[in-house]
Parts: C-alpha cells; structure tokens; sequence
C-alpha cells in the first residue's frame, strides 16, 4: 500500500489578513487522495512573510514578472537588477 497523497492549496476566495497583533494568515485546504481532508491557517509573523515575499520575488523570473503585468508596472523586487541572476535562498 502506498503513501497517501497529500496536497495543500491556498483556499481561492479568501484573501490574506493581517490580524490585530500583526500575523498574516494565509487559509489553505488540505486534501487526501485527491479528497478534502480539512482546512489549515498558515501563520506568519510580518519578519516571516518579508522573507517569503522576498524568496517568491527571486524565484520568479523577468519572463513570469512580465506576464503578470507589464513591466513599468511590476514591483521593484520583480525588476531585473544587475548581477541578481543566480541567487537563490537556502
């Protein structure tokens, strides 16, 4: 017999929030076997949500970024900067 396969994906039609004390909350829902097995709340601090901002902005590359929107118009951490290809984040 198998492992289960086991997916988790952000819930579509909730955004992220920011709670009183400062803590992001991303809802996710986690299936099994392709079945939905029950919801998460992924808590960030506002340090943690900076570095993951920062990872996702290095992991996407100028072609995705310029996909999503022109590219006068993307962040500037989505802009290429000189000497920034090749890093990458533990």
């Amino acid at each position: 017999m198998s492992a289960p396969r086991m997916r988790i994906s952000r819930v579509p039609s909730k955004p992220v929030r920011r709670s009183d004390d400062g803590t992001l909350t991303i809802d996710l829902w986690l299936t099994r076997d392709g079945d939905f097995e029950s919801d998460l709340a992924l808590r960030l601090t506002a340090a943690e949500a900076e570095v993951l901002h920062a990872q996702l902005c290095y992991v996407l590359d100028d072609t995705t970024a310029s996909v999503i929107a022109p590219m006068p118009k993307v962040p500037d951490c989505r802009k290429p900067v000189g000497g920034s290809q090749g890093v990458h984040w533990p």
